[in-house]
């Protein structure tokens, strides 16, 4: 068999040394991932299903403990000394190596998806998908786009057990009933389910990998997502609660965005984030509350959804209210009237331009009149190139009033910045009509002196990339600092001395 070998790496998952092969097969019409882990014999492995028997009676899991990301870390490390302590016991003579390896193996089995568990301890991975148990798993590699590995998943039940198993320790079901689940590890990983017979082939998984690093603004300017003029923009526009709707494509990086964008926020403000699972990861020190939604149970009862929260989310205080995605009318009326009494919200929305977010936003099923639109000031849309896999910022536009020659009160986007793709640059497009003159207003700032604000803010965030501070609680620590000392930041940045601070 014809075999061409494309790329090859190693890690260690839990204790399990780990070789990971990308081939190209002849016959086979998409390259292959494909595992390597040392192999068990029969009677170690009866050896680690006893252990594992023993640690389960002695260690009991109780459903409460796995929802607490914390605690579930802490009872999986218990775990796994336990199983290295029983099988050094069993085992005379094996190296301590191969013993932690075997440990691992039971640990991915007890409190994990078994072999899953290697998949998603490798960080070239955006997506591992389960289809059903007669064909092998999927995965979806940053550089090399979908492959097929060599794992498979037993049977249909133990895909049903994992899905559960995802479900309980986040306060989700799945059943007969109600065959669909959106759910999360306690990574933060999103998940989605579905059961026979609603997807016909047999049960799945899909598991959406995010960064154990989150992307911080130092890492979008170096890969060349954004620039530096347009995130100096939208940090003086941030901090200035001018209210932002990102949008995009599917996986065109919106939430990332949302999420990088929010460090710019002040951290003496507090904030509220709505979403149906969680994404979005912020500094540690800002007074940050998330809120996440709760299917309802088997009765119908306990649903918690995201216009129940929105709508408590506007007692509590906030200065600024995050939403995962706008979906539906109902969430969209809510914050609109949140940003209508003062509020400034971010959220996130699939829509391909500016002005492809502005005609989804007065469309069914969300149709929000226009005026209500006016009030947002900016759309901030995402690109995904799919042949590359790059991701861009692909506009950056202002929303303009305006009225139709019928009469009719509409608005429009103005695009500011825009992606050029033969150059690979974001590059100015039009003056400010409104956002300028917006933030003029609330910071009783004339234009120089905002031109003078973004350079200094683009002095900021150019010695962040000089000097490699990417660790999304390090810019969250010059942001503040920004905020509190800007002139003790600006001559610690002019001197070369900015790590001084961290």
């Amino acid at each position: 068999m014809v075999e061409e070998r494309i790329e090859e790496y190693s890690f260690v998952s839990d204790g399990i040394p780990v070789k990971i092969k990308i081939t190209r097969r002849e016959g086979e019409f998409v390259p292959l991932y494909l595992v390597e882990v040392p192999k068990v014999d029969e009677k170690t492995r009866a050896i680690m299903e006893e252990v594992r028997e023993k640690l389960i009676t002695k260690v009991p899991i109780r459903t409460f403990e796995a929802i607490d990301q914390t605690t579930m870390e802490s009872m999986k490390r218990n775990f796994y000394f336990s199983a290295v302590n029983a099988l050094s016991k069993r085992l005379r003579g094996v190296s301590t190596a191969r013993i932690k390896a075997l440990a691992g193996f039971i640990i991915h089995e007890m409190l994990g998806l078994g072999d899953i568990e290697i998949l998603l301890q490798d960080d070239s991975l955006e997506e591992i998908v389960i289809n059903s148990s007669k064909e092998p798993v999927w995965v979806y590699h940053r550089k090399y786009g979908w492959l097929k590995t060599n794992i498979r998943v037993k049977s249909e039940l133990q895909i049903e057990n994992y899905a559960s198993s995802i479900g309980r320790k986040v306060g989700r079901q799945i059943t007969i009933l109600n065959p669909l689940m959106d759910a999360h590890l306690m990574s933060g990983d999103r998940v989605n389910a579905t059961l026979f017979p609603i997807s016909t082939c047999g049960n799945t998984i899909t598991i959406r990998k995010f960064r154990r690093k989150p992307w911080t603004i130092t890492d979008l300017i170096g890969n060349k997502t954004i620039n530096f003029e347009v995130a100096a923009l939208l940090w003086f526009a941030i901090q200035y609660e001018a209210s932002i709707i990102v949008a995009g494509g599917t996986a065109s990086g919106k939430t990332t965005m949302l999420n990088t964008l929010a460090c710019f926020i002040p951290p003496n403000q507090r904030i509220i984030s709505v979403e149906e699972t969680r994404e979005l990861n912020l500094p540690n020190f800002l007074h940050w509350v998330p809120l996440t939604t709760r299917e309802p149970n088997p009765e119908g009862k306990g649903e918690i959804s995201m216009l129940d929260l929105l709508i408590n989310s506007l007692r509590m205080r906030p200065d600024r209210i995050i939403v995962g995605e706008i979906r539906r009318k109902e969430e969209a009326e809510v914050l609109f009237e949140a940003l209508h009494t003062g509020h400034p919200v971010y959220s996130t929305l699939h829509a391909e331009t500016s002005e492809q977010a502005i005609t989804r936003m007065t469309s069914p099923p969300i149709e929000i009149p226009a005026q209500m639109i006016a009030s947002v000031d900016a759309f901030l849309v995402m690109f995904r190139d799919r042949r590359t896999g790059i991701r861009r910022v692909f506009e950056l536009a202002e929303v303009i009033p305006t009225t139709l020659p019928t009469g009719v009160e509409a608005v429009k986007p103005n695009v500011l910045y825009k992606w050029n793709p033969r150059k690979d640059e974001i590059e100015k497009e039009k003056e400010s009509v409104k956002l300028i003159d917006t933030l003029q207003l609330r910071t009783g700032l004339g234009r120089e002196e905002i031109k003078e604000d973004l350079k200094e803010k683009m002095e900021v965030l150019k010695a962040l990339v000089k000097e490699n501070i990417s660790e999304v609680n390090q810019i969250g620590k010059v942001i503040g600092t920004y905020y509190v000392s800007k002139d003790k930041l600006l001559s610690l940045i002019r001197k070369g001395k900015l790590w001084d601070i961290l």
